[in-house]
This record gives structure tokens, C-alpha cells and sequence, in this order.
């Protein structure tokens, strides 16, 4: 999709093997390099990689990348497929705002023996900057969607560890009068998603765990967890993108590989937001093909172009060369 000869521009492409293998050899070495490369430019574009279960080896790529290049806020934005027939009822769009770091993912962890049992400790954190980014984003995400932001975490149970995102929360509302608020416990944020709070855009601001799970039931809803792509931001103090880097929000799914059925939407969707940030970031030309990758997805999935997972019959080459196909005759390559 980032080829010269689909989009008509020029993109230096700098590559990173993130292969299990290589960062076993590198002892995560490439992590570091490949965020260095991203702070630099401000730009990324990750595929899916490998996180072992093993706790004393290389560990998750992702929290290295995020924790390297501050990232503090993933969005991910279901939206309606054309053709494809959501779950409940669901036509707009919703946009989970999830904190990027911190919380239950990275947090100290160790079992200690108690009277013939076993008991099992987890210390988390969560910063308030990083509360307010993933507040902040949500009403900026919200009022861009024309929705309302809906949604929080388990404040009543938590009020002083999870009470801070609400907190934010309301803050954030404070500055954004003019959307729509209406703080919700994660519990009845799930229940709402499927009984029909979502009748507008929705921005779901959640912490790191809740919305991890958030957004593998939030994408499905619109038909798949490929239909959609997920962008990590790290933002100043200002809350203005300093790096944004695009994936898909799905995992590897080897026992997909090399049968030309798995769904590339995501990752395609991913391109177009990595565009989209580069022309947020002056880069006229590149928005324009943002906008030519997105339409063109949607377009091929309306005329019927879909993966066995959205209900089709196409495979990954065939989908993706339609979606070639349709970007170069909007950009005229």
C-alpha cells in the first residue's frame, strides 16, 4: 500500500525485524533501535509479532515500543462496514481511548506461601498525566466523531487507584462543554455496547486492561476484529502527537499463514492512518492518500470484496489488489 508506484509519492521506508528470533538474538536491542527511528520521525508502521509466555524471555515488543516512545494513548475505532451486518444493531462509530502503558500490563508480580496456601501478588500504577491523555483524547476523538464520550472505569470500587481516570474524566468535560458526557461503570459500559447505548458515535476512555479487552469486543461488533486499525499516540505536554504508529489490532494467527484467507483490512486501515498523520504533520499529499486507502477499503467491502470472516470469499491477495486497484484509479497511478 506505501509503494511509489500505488500512492504516486515518495516514502523512505525504514524496517525493523521485530521476529521472535531476532529479538531473542538482539536482546531486544531492535525494539529499542526501531523506537529510536519512530521518535525521530514521528511516524511508525508495526505488524504483528510474537510475545512468548515465558517469563524470562524477551517479552512483549509492544510495551517495550510503547514505554521507549512514550506512548500513552492507543485509539481504536470500530466502524460500520459496508455490507457487513453489525452485531445489536450497532451503525455508528465508537472509538475506544485506551491508556498505552501502566496498570496491569508491566506490573510487579510474585507468589509467596501463606499457611499451606498460596497466595499471588500484582502491584500496578497509573500515572494522572496519563489519565488526562486518555481523557483529553477521548472528547477530542468524540467531538470529531459527532458523538458523545461514554463509558469509564470501576470508580466505585476503586476510588483512589481507577477514580483517577474518572477524575480526568470529569475534568476533561469541564473543558469540552459542548460534547456530550455520560460517565458509565465499565461493567454497564459492556452491558450498554449491546443493548443500544450506542445510538451516536461513541469515545470510550478506559485504563490499559479494560481496554484491551474493550477492544476486542468493540471491532467484533462491526463484523471482525480486522476491520479496523489501531494507532498508538504519544503526545507533549500540550497533548499534541509526537509519534503515532499504526498496526492492526490483531495478533499473528499462524494457523492462518500462507493460506490466502486472512483478512488484511486492518493493516491496510493501518496504512491509511499512518498517512492521516503525516499529513496532520504537513504532509498534504499524504493525507490525500489517506483518504483514497480508506475509501477505496470501504468501497471494495460494499461491492462484495470481502475475506471469509466478513462473510466472503475472497482471499487476502484478491482483497488486497482490489483495494490497489481502487486507490490507484482515485490517485490516478
Amino acid at each position: 500500500m506505501l509503494d511509489t508506484a500505488v500512492l504516486g509519492i515518495g516514502i523512505e521506508l525504514i524496517r525493523f525485524d521485530l521476529s521472535l528470533e531476532n529479538r531473542r538474538r538482539t536482546q531486544n536491542a531492535v525494539c529499542e533501535e526501531a523506537a529510536d527511528e519512530m521518535r525521530r520521525t514521528g511516524l511508525g508502521l508495526k505488524a504483528a509479532t510474537i510475545t512468548p509466555e515465558r517469563t524470562d524471555d524477551v517479552g512483549s515488543p509492544n510495551r517495550i515500543i510503547r514505554e521507549a516512545i512514550n506512548g500513552t494513548v492507543i485509539l481504536r475505532t470500530g466502524r460500520r462496514l459496508p455490507g457487513v451486518t453489525p452485531i445489536g444493531g450497532i451503525h455508528h462509530p465508537i472509538a475506544v481511548c485506551r491508556m498505552a502503558v501502566g496498570d496491569a500490563y508491566g506490573a510487579e508480580q510474585w507468589r509467596e506461601a501463606a499457611g499451606g496456601d498460596e497466595v499471588a501478588y500484582r502491584t500496578e500504577t497509573i500515572r494522572r498525566s496519563h489519565c488526562r491523555a486518555v481523557a483529553e483524547y477521548a472528547f477530542r476523538s468524540a467531538e470529531q466523531l459527532g458523538g458523545r464520550v461514554y463509558g469509564g472505569p470501576k470508580w466505585t470500587v476503586s476510588p483512589v487507584y481507577e477514580g483517577m481516570l474518572k477524575e480526568e474524566m470529569d475534568a476533561a468535560a469541564e473543558r469540552h462543554p459542548e460534547v456530550g458526557y455520560e460517565p458509565v461503570l465499565i461493567d454497564a459500559t459492556l452491558a450498554g455496547l449491546v443493548s443500544g447505548a450506542a445510538s451516536e458515535p461513541l469515545a470510550i476512555p478506559c485504563l490499559n486492561r479494560d481496554g484491551d479487552l474493550l477492544s476486542d469486543l468493540v471491532l467484533p461488533l462491526f463484523g471482525s476484529i480486522a476491520g479496523a486499525e489501531s494507532v498508538l499516540l504519544a503526545l507533549d505536554d500540550e497533548l499534541r502527537t509526537t509519534v503515532a504508529m499504526a498496526e492492526a489490532p490483531h495478533g499473528t494467527a499462524p494457523a492462518l499463514e500462507g493460506k490466502d484467507v486472512a483478512n488484511p483490512m486492518g493493516m491496510i486501515l493501518a496504512t491509511a492512518a499512518l498517512l492521516h498523520h503525516a499529513g496532520e504533520a504537513g504532509a498534504e499529499e499524504a493525507d490525500q492518500c489517506s483518504q483514497a486507502v480508506y475509501k477505496a477499503v470501504l468501497d471494495a467491502t460494499a461491492a462484495g470484496v470481502r475475506t471469509p470472516d466478513l462473510g466472503g470469499h475472497a482471499g487476502t491477495t484478491e482483497f488486497t489488489d482490489e483495494v490497489i486497484r481502487r486507490v490507484g484509479l482515485a490517485l490516478g497511478t
